[in-house]
Formats: structure tokens, C-alpha cells, sequence
């Protein structure tokens, strides 16, 4: 039976429009070739032509370049129409690529959206309320402790500020009298800057030029006594 009606065929997948642009990709970088060549066909009947005196022979190398000319035309509206063909296809390909992005954050969404309702079930507002209003208890609590603990025990809790404020200016007054007490009065000033100004003790140098100036010692402290000339 296969061989009279024969086997189907699975039926090849449509292309893909990454397919199809690289397909026109390759049509227009074959034309662009075949452009570059007619460029340089152009090029050397130019030359030709400068080269050329006015005649017969000008007129057939300037057939062969409208000829080239316009072949080169048709194959630049080729390659705009593959140009256009390819722009086509990747606003195709970026709207698909937009449309798979927005399904997925479609598909995120929903699924956080579910997860935060089984969330939301296990959290109630009211027992977060209460829970506020124990820690708030909890650090009154915890306040009143620490200034218990912090509480001196020598000094009494019926102490005048006022009284301490007097006390603490008889203190600072009788801090001044001492100190205007312990300065050197002013009728014994001149005195002391005489003092002051005493000459200094004088130096071994001039000790010794004094000695110099005395009779000479011997070895015992006493007086030298000269010796007597000899006469011959």
C-alpha cells in the first residue's frame, strides 16, 4: 500500500524570521557584490571615454556604460527592496520578542500575586497591632527598670535646687578671697623686684684673675717667700 499511494510526508516547519533575515542578509550581500563590480566596469569606461577622441569609438564605450549604468540601477533597487524586507522583518522580530517578554512578566506577576495571597492569609493586621502595643509596654517596662537600677541611694530626693545654687556661689566667693589673699601686697613690690634684680655671683673665671692679681702662694696656701739672688 506504500508503494501505490506512498508514505506521507511531515510537513517541514515554517521558517523563523531569524531564518528569513539572514536569508535576504546573504540576497543583498550578493548584490551588493555584483554593485562593486559594475562600479569598477563604470570606472574604466570612464577612463575610456576621457581617453577617447569624439567619434564612433565614444559612442559605443558610452553604450557599454548606460548599459552597465543601468543594470546597476536595477540591482540598487534590489538591494533597497531587501533592505526594506529585512527592516520589515526585525520590527516583526522586535514585536515578537516585546510579546514573549510581556507574557512572562504576565506569568511573574500572577505567580507573586498568588504568593503573596497565601501570605497575606498567615499575616493579620490586629496581631500586628498587638504586638506594637507589648513592645511598647515591654520598653516602658524596660525604662522604668533602668532607672531604678540607676537610682543613687546617698543623695536625698527633697534637696533644694535653690539651696544648691547658694551653696554653690558662698563656695565660688570664698575660692575669690582666697586668692586675693595669697597675692603680694603692693607696698612690697619694689622690694621684691629689688631682689630680683641682684647682681649675679661672679664666675671662677674672675675668682681666678683676683688671684692673679694677689702675691703668690705656695703649695701650702701660704705667702711665696722670693728667693735670694745669688751674686757671683
Amino acid at each position: 500500500m506504500k508503494r501505490v499511494f506512498g508514505v506521507k510526508k511531515d510537513k517541514e516547519p515554517p521558517p523563523t524570521i531569524q531564518d528569513s533575515s539572514e536569508r535576504i542578509n546573504k540576497r543583498g550581500d550578493t548584490v551588493d557584490e555584483k554593485i562593486k563590480k559594475l562600479d569598477a566596469e563604470l570606472a574604466r569606461y570612464k577612463e575610456q571615454i576621457k581617453n577617447t577622441r569624439p567619434g564612433p569609438a565614444q559612442v559605443a564605450v558610452k553604450a557599454r556604460a548606460m548599459r552597465i549604468l543601468k543594470q546597476k540601477r536595477m540591482y540598487e533597487g534590489q538591494r533597497d527592496m531587501l533592505y526594506n524586507q529585512t527592516f520589515n522583518l526585525d520590527q516583526v522580530a522586535f514585536a515578537s520578542e516585546g510579546i514573549k517578554d510581556a507574557q512572562q512578566t504576565v506569568s511573574a506577576l500572577k505567580s507573586a500575586n498568588k504568593e503573596l495571597k497565601g501570605v497575606m492569609k498567615t499575616v493579620k493586621i490586629q496581631d500586628i497591632d498587638n504586638l506594637q502595643d507589648e513592645m511598647m509596654d515591654l520598653m516602658d517596662v524596660s525604662s522604668e527598670i533602668q532607672e531604678t537600677l540607676g537610682r543613687s541611694y546617698s543623695v536625698p530626693d527633697d534637696i533644694d535646687e535653690e539651696d544648691l545654687m547658694g551653696e554653690l556661689d558662698a563656695l565660688e566667693a570664698d575660692m575669690a578671697m582666697e586668692t586675693e589673699s595669697n597675692e603680694v601686697p603692693s607696698y612690697l613690690q619694689p622690694e621684691l623686684d629689688a631682689e630680683l634684680s641682684m647682681p649675679s655671683a661672679p664666675t671662677g673665671h674672675a675668682a681666678s684673675a683676683g688671684r692673679a692679681n694677689n702675691q703668690a702662694e705656695d703649695e701650702l696656701g701660704l705667702p711665696a717667700v722670693p728667693r735670694a739672688s745669688l751674686r757671683g
